[in-house]
């Protein structure tokens, strides 16, 4: 890849050749390196990638690490990668050499983020910082599986951060009765919320629901789908897991109601969303609703926990719930059980009766 100097502008370029993965070799220009260094740099960096020398820097293998996975993800899932890798890595570790980067350095930068407070004085949830980890970790696990990086530096590191967020909150059936009545005055709030409550689904699933997704003969609900909205953009990916493939079988209320609420829909197609609305939507209806009526502020999401807590306390089967709303495992479910503490007094109240038989 020899260097050149080109008259006409008074900057730097490279001629390359590069193979793609077919074995097509192609040839093509890099211009305007301000000096002879820098595009001698550049092509000292473009010989590395295309020989998959990790002697390249953490910046050139985050663009390999994109080339390789991008077109493995949904959509919103690489949103979120790269939102991380641009903010939260690239800023730091853009210009170390892949194979040069220590544990000591990740330590570093692990300390800068749990040291970090916004203006507010907010540091970054354990969570989040967990997922950060995790991306940065990725790009290393990566470079070991396909590049021959001798060993992940973040496994030496340690970790940052937490899995879990914080403790599970929900509402009992009496407290989102109560919620659900100041709902009344929007009709499309309302029966969001009883789609969210009484079936358990994801907010993005709800939002990508359409009139063909309901039969009404069956009583049932088909779930193929989730909504995102990603810069600017309305986004319909799949669902977030296998498992999340389902169909759920609601009660025959809810069917009266999305029945009444299809009839107010003027000209809607079986393929339009039945609710055109956004999470932000959702989130302030539920902080009006929690303001109106003095029931407790939860998220969202907290309305699946709230309808897994219910079926939980109806004694159904973790089995049988996981299928219901979609964990792709048990054991997921089983996270929920400490969600009805009465449970505990009731199991103990038992025990006496049966010692008292004794």
């Amino acid at each position: 890849m020899p260097v050149y100097r080109d008259e006409k502008n008074n900057t730097w370029k490279v001629y390359y050749r590069y193979t793609d993965w077919d074995g097509t070799t192609h040839q093509s220009t890099k211009r305007g390196f301000k000096t002879k260094r820098d595009a001698q740099a550049w092509e000292r960096e473009q010989h590395s990638k295309s020989s998959g020398n990790l002697d390249m820097t953490f910046r050139s293998f985050a663009e390999q690490y994109t080339e390789d996975m991008k077109s493995r993800a949904k959509e919103n899932t690489w949103h979120t990668k790269e939102h991380i890798m641009r903010t939260k890595l690239l800023p730091y570790f853009g210009k170390l050499k892949m194979s040069s980067i220590t544990p000591q350095q990740i330590i570093r930068w692990q300390n800068e983020l749990i040291n970090y407070r916004d203006k507010n004085g907010k540091p970054y949830s354990p969570v989040y910082l967990k997922t950060i980890q995790n991306q940065l970790s990725a790009i290393f696990n990566h470079a070991v599986r396909y590049y021959n990086l001798k060993e992940n530096p973040c496994v030496k590191a340690g970790s940052m951060g937490k899995k879990k967020s914080r403790e599970m909150l929900f509402w009992t059936k009496d407290e989102y009765l109560k919620f659900i009545d100041a709902m009344m005055d929007k009709p499309l709030s309302f029966y969001a919320f009883e789609m969210l409550y009484w079936c358990g689904i994801r907010e993005g699933e709800l939002l990508a629901l359409t009139p063909a997704d309901f039969d009404f003969q069956k009583r049932t609900v088909t779930i193929s789908k989730s909504y995102q909205r990603i810069s600017g953009r309305d986004v319909i990916t799949t669902p977030k897991t296998e498992k999340s493939n389902r169909t759920i079988t609601m009660p025959r209320f809810l069917v009266e109601e999305i029945q009444e609420y299809l009839a107010m829909q003027y000209d809607i197609g079986l393929n339009d969303r039945l609710f055109p609305i956004t999470k932000n939507y959702l989130y302030r209806e539920m902080q009006r609703g929690c303001k109106e009526t003095g029931v407790k502020s939860i998220r969202i999401h907290d309305l699946r926990h709230s309808h897994i807590s219910l079926l939980i306390d109806q004694g159904f089967s973790a089995v049988a719930i996981a299928d219901r709303v979609g964990h792709e495992s048990i054991d997921i479910t089983y996270n929920y059980a400490h969600l009805f503490p009465s449970k505990q007094t009731e199991m103990a109240d038992k025990l006496d009766m049966e010692r008292g038989e004794i």
